[in-house]
């Protein structure tokens, strides 16, 4: 099963031709290039926003409430005088850490449940795609709100509640990738020479199906980060004084018309961000799928 010296090399110039033809079917979108530059500022912000913001999420001032956006304040601030633009900035590290966290999660539970049923058949896929047909007959965000109520309203249980419940379509996915490819001829010859459904499955059926899952994962990122923002209208977010998107959306609806910003201003940077993600996410499913789908 090893591979001579000339395979290993035609296959990395096969590898590195392909991704320099996925890039550039990538830069023909315009929108998922403009998206993908508004979500690497998102991510920068997100590494080192507590070092950039000029003041702490939790610092109250009640002599500047709801003061307009100003030099001072860039974005104004609340009713008990905290610093939309630093609360802005800490939510789009607390936006990161749960939706990267949750899709993480999501992704590595679906893909290990997937390729399970995938490869074993038989009972094990059956009982597998049954929980994927509850997941998907079950409405997750009431099961992530119930999760969310047991286990707290801090990062990690909020990460784990929309981890947990969100590895139904990356489970599909894997399955119906390793059905396609599990009596191909590689994969035959493998199992013929003895080699183990680990190896298999590291071998051949991941790295083929990695254009598919990238593609999932990048779509997968909005969704959690729209979930998260659900939690928080309905007042199962982050608990304050811990700021979120959703939380300042929330608290901002009362107040609209006498103080608008406290609205428009996260509400809109949430929007762009979720775009942008959506934008970079089909921008990959051109260059990785130009064939349609995932």
């Amino acid at each position: 099963m090893a591979l001579t010296i000339g395979e290993v090399s035609t296959q990395k110039v096969l590898r590195r031709l392909q991704s320099n033809m996925a890039w550039r079917r990538f830069r023909r979108n315009k929108l998922a290039v403009v998206g993908l530059g508004w979500v690497i500022v998102f991510v920068i912000i997100g590494i080192i926003g507590p070092y950039i913001a000029p003041h702490n999420y939790a610092t109250t001032n009640f002599l500047a409430a709801n003061q307009p956006p100003s030099w001072n304040y860039p974005f104004g601030t609340d009713n008990v005088g905290h610093d939309m633009y630093s609360e802005v900035i800490w939510s789009v590290q607390n936006a990161l850490e749960i939706a990267f966290g949750a899709t993480l999660v999501s992704f590595i539970i679906g893909m290990a449940l997937g390729l399970w049923a995938g490869l074993r058949g038989g009972v094990a896929d059956m009982v597998i795609m049954r929980l994927v047909d509850f997941m998907y007959s079950f409405p997750t965000y009431f099961l992530d709100l119930i999760l969310v109520t047991k286990l707290g309203r801090s990062m990690g249980p909020i990460l784990l509640a929309i981890g947990i419940t969100g590895w139904a379509g990356y489970a599909r996915l894997v399955r119906s990738l390793v059905l396609s490819m599990r009596h191909g001829d590689m994969v035959e010859a493998a199992r013929s020479l003895g080699a183990s459904p680990a190896h298999i499955a590291r071998r051949y059926l991941l790295p083929n199906a990695m254009n598919n899952m990238v593609v999932a994962l990048a779509f997968g990122i909005p969704g959690d980060l729209t979930v998260m923002a659900g939690l928080s209208v309905v007042g199962m977010g982050l608990r304050p004084p811990l700021p979120s998107f959703g939380n300042m959306i929330a608290q901002a609806g009362s107040n609209i018309l006498g103080y608008p910003w406290l609205m428009y201003i996260p509400a809109g940077i949430f929007a762009i961000t979720l775009l942008s993600f959506l934008f970079v996410a089909d921008g990959l499913q051109d260059a990785l799928n130009p064939k349609g789908g995932y």
